[in-house]
Formats: C-alpha cells, structure tokens, sequence
C-alpha cells in the first residue's frame, strides 16, 4: 500500500533558479540524505549544473568517496560539465569509508586544477550544516568572522603577545606589570624574562625569537645568496671559470632553485 502511494507521489518540480533566499537543488539530488539535513532554509529544484547552488555565484558538487569508489569517474565528468559557471565552486565531499586520506588526496589535486574549493564532511549531517550555513551567509560581508579586537594599549598589546606560541592572557598580564610597555619586554633579558611565574625555557625562547629573529629565513637568503653567484659566475670571462677536472668530480652539484623559492 505505502509503495503504491510512493510511486503514485508527483515528483518535485523543477524551476528556474530564483533570486529569493532558496538553495536551488538539482533534480539528480532526489532522495539524497543529505536534504533532510539542510535545515532553516528553503529548498527548491532547479534546472542548474551543480548539485546544489548556495548562492547566486557558489555553486556545490556533492560527492560520496563510497559511490566514488564505484565510480571514479563520475566526479571528473561533473567537474568538467560544471566549468567556470560559479565563481565559488566547491566540492563537499562525504567520507563515508574508512581508507579516506588516498581517494581525498586525489581529489584535492583534480580540484586544484579546476580552481575547485574542497570540504569534507563526516557525515551527512555535517553536510547539510555547511550547505545551510553557505546559504545563510551569502550577504554576509567577509569581516564577520574576522576577530574582533579593540583599539586601546592593552587589548592591542594581548592580540599581539598571544600570537607568540604558548603565550596566554595570563602571561601577557604578567609581562605588562613587570615592563610596563612592549618596547621594554623586547628588550628584556632572557634572565628576566625565566624569573617571571609560568615563564620557562621554551617560552621565554619563543618570545626573544619573536622580538630578534630576522623576518627572513635561512632557506630565503640561500636562494638570494644561490642568484647571486650564478649571476657572478655567468659574468666572467670563460678563461677564468674553473673547468671541470678529476679533482671536482666527488663534489655535489647544487640542487636547481626550486620555483616556489625564487617566489620566496
């Protein structure tokens, strides 16, 4: 009798996507878990690429890695059906097995190359919550999720000390009552800094490295230092660049710059 009816039930329509505070649902989505999930916003089947369009320019392939096991390439051919119709495009994949981190590996690199945002949910009513949540910050403006810090000496002076690894609120008081301004807890010893409470070995190295460590790394200056030889190699004259002989043969040659460094 249920099944009579089931199949009796007309089935969703499908609209042209509209402007109004919807997710627009494909009709292939029928009877995806994953709908009964998508909670304080409305639904609506429209005729779109995506399987779910949470805003006007974000468009949501859905994706299980149990179903992508069958069918591997079912996730390229959707990619490529989709294009460059979004300006955000994502991937919201379900780890729904348990040997996840090869399959989502691949994955990643198929949507770096399409310009493809991936997220990966655990279950399907994580799914739903991201899907909402796209949904319901699509005129949200980007500085909502942004810290909230206040402008005055100390609440700039907390923000700024925090970010120094094991540095906590506590911490920063303590700071502030024994050197009194940011000036002089950079030029504290690292005695006076091991006398205060909670501070220890690796925390007061933290901080000293925060205050003198030069913003450029070591891999950094041998880049620079790596260019400037070759470019000084390359300017003298042939007869007195050293020629390769039996004695240089059990040297290294250096490895080429990668160009991730040269962006460095």
């Amino acid at each position: 009798m249920s099944s009579s009816s089931s199949l009796s039930r007309p089935a969703p329509p499908v609209v042209i996507p509209g402007s109004g505070n919807h997710i627009i649902l494909n009709p292939l989505q029928r009877g995806n878990p994953v709908l009964e999930c998508i909670r304080n916003v409305g639904k609506e089947y429209g005729d779109i690429v995506a399987d779910y369009q949470v805003g006007r320019t974000t468009g949501v392939l859905f994706l299980s890695l149990k179903y992508h096991r069958l069918h591997p390439e079912y996730i390229h051919t959707r990619i490529e059906k989709l294009g460059h119709h979004y300006t955000l495009r994502i991937l919201l994949i379900l780890s729904d097995i348990s040997e996840h981190k090869d399959p989502i590996r691949e994955l990643t690199k198929a949507c770096l190359t399409n310009n493809i945002t991936v997220i990966v949910a655990f279950s399907f009513e994580e799914a739903g919550h991201y899907l909402t949540i796209f949904k319901q910050f699509e005129y949200k403006p980007p500085n909502m999720i942004k810290e909230r810090v206040d402008k005055d000496y100390v609440s700039m002076l907390r923000t700024t000390l925090t970010s120094i690894s094991k540095v906590n609120k506590t911490d920063v008081e303590t700071l502030r009552n024994s050197f009194g301004s940011i000036a002089n807890i950079a030029k504290a010893q690292p005695e006076q800094l091991a006398n205060l409470p909670g501070f220890g070995q690796v925390k007061v190295k933290n901080i000293k490295n925060a205050f003198e460590k030069p913003f450029r790394n070591h891999a950094t200056n041998t880049v620079s230092f790596m260019a400037s030889s070759q470019s000084e190699a390359g300017n003298k004259p042939h007869d007195e660049q050293t020629e390769p002989g039996p004695s240089n043969k059990s040297v290294r040659d250096p490895s080429p710059v990668w160009d991730i460094e040269l962006d460095l």
